[in-house]
């Protein structure tokens, strides 16, 4: 990765066109029934061998159309060591597709800890002078909660590989506004936090103008996605929530630029769950899910002003 990503992530959407990133969230009863026949008397590692064998299809199937992909790390952590190994292998297998690659795992923590978390998902781990990569991701979801020399080992570990972060600001479930919505100094703790991210974001930009540090914006709160896109215009959001939590297109057209940059569109569920478990079409029928977002939000945002 010898290139801003930033950059890397504009041209990966005026490639294809658009910026919806399909979520990798696996869940055993909802994957096709045949793949748990084959697998569920195997127990942790049966379920990780499933997930494996499942998210790769989903990468083939989805890479032609889509130019990114969120593995969910939670459920291959579920599965144990496994688990970890298929993780690696569908991270592998997506940078391989050229597809750009964030790992949601929402990190912080403080100092070497920290440093850990990070250069496991970017720089790689130094051992006698040589790095070993681990999960050499594109990007990487992390919490802000510790503040700026929480934050500082990812940013630096994300520099050095020419990765990115981002940073929760504005999550779109529904007890979010416990902590977020507190007033302090006369506004919210939310937009205090955007405000951080904005200025983490200047630090390194990218040509095409925006930085490598974005913000995670829920869809399920349009209004406030809006108001964040006006004092963060430099800041790529990652919207969550589109499809099956209930955002919309029209929901989500703010996160965007008018040339369609500035945003990504994540839908999980409304994807890679979108079937039955026996159905025997359900590889066109996540085919057709995909083709059905990209298709709407060209229409109803900004998105549909992507050139390559």
């Amino acid at each position: 990765m010898s290139r801003h990503f930033a950059d890397r992530l504009a041209e990966a959407c005026r490639a294809k066109g658009n910026a919806l990133c399909v979520g990798l969230d696996p869940r055993w009863e909802q994957l096709p029934k045949a793949l748990r026949q084959g697998h569920g008397r195997q127990g942790l590692e049966g379920m990780a061998r499933a997930f494996e064998e499942f998210s790769l299809r989903v990468l083939e199937l989805v890479a032609p159309l889509a130019p990114l992909v969120k593995p969910q790390s939670a459920f291959f952590e579920a599965c144990g060591p496994a688990g970890l190994a298929a993780l690696q292998n569908v991270l592998r297998r997506a940078r391989e597709m050229g597809l750009i690659t964030i790992l949601d795992s929402k990190r912080n923590d403080i100092a070497s800890t920290a440093e850990a978390y990070a250069d496991a998902a970017f720089a790689g781990i130094l051992v006698e002078g040589q790095r070993h990569p681990v999960w050499a991701a594109d990007a990487l979801t992390i919490n802000p909660y510790l503040g700026r020399d929480a934050v500082e080992p990812f940013l630096v570990s994300a520099r050095q590989a020419q990765g990115g972060v981002f940073v929760l600001v504005r999550t779109s479930n529904k007890g979010a506004g416990q902590f977020q919505d507190l007033r302090a100094e006369g506004k919210p703790l939310f937009e205090h936090v955007a405000h951080a991210v904005g200025a983490w974001a200047e630090e390194n930009p990218g040509a095409c103008g925006f930085g490598d540090v974005g913000a995670v914006v829920g869809a399920t709160h349009p209004a406030e996605l809006a108001r964040l896109r006006e004092f963060i215009p430099d800041v790529v959001f990652l919207v969550p929530g589109f499809g099956a939590q209930g955002g919309s297109a029209k929901d989500v057209a703010a996160a965007f630029r008018g040339d369609g940059l500035g945003a990504i569109i994540n839908s999980s569920r409304g994807i890679i769950a979108a079937f039955r478990p026996d159905a025997a079409d359900w590889e066109e029928q996540v085919i057709r899910e995909v083709q059905e977002a990209i298709q709407v939000l060209r229409s109803e945002t900004p998105m549909g002003n992507l050139k390559s």
